[in-house]
């Protein structure tokens, strides 16, 4: 005795309920078959795009770095034009002080 598949003596109902099934099992099939194929193929993707995300945050970091210095810089800078322009109104000062003690002696 062989045990058979499929009956040949299957009612209309059953046809469809067997179609409807080996369907199912087909679309599962494919959809497992695609998600292994775009999961090998979009991984190397995926690899090669975190590593790009990886050297752009160092190049991030690096750069905060770099206007942390510069701000420092920047501030260095202004403090020591304050501290020019202080100097030049001293000058000033002197070099007025100067010139009106010419003209004191004069008279």
């Amino acid at each position: 005795m062989t045990l058979q598949l499929i009956p040949f003596a299957m009612s209309v109902a059953g046809a469809v309920v067997l179609i409807i099934a080996l369907l199912l099992v087909a679309a599962a099939i494919g959809y497992v078959t695609a998600w292994f194929y775009a999961k090998s193929v979009y991984t190397r993707v995926i690899k090669k795009l975190e590593e790009e995300k990886s050297d752009l945050q160092g190049q991030v970091s690096g750069l905060k770095d770099d206007i942390l210095r510069l701000d420092r810089e920047i501030d260095d800078l202004k403090a020591k034009a304050d501290e020019l322009e202080k100097t030049v109104a001293e000058k000033d000062t002197i070099i007025k002080d100067l010139k009106k003690k010419p003209k004191e002696k004069q008279n």
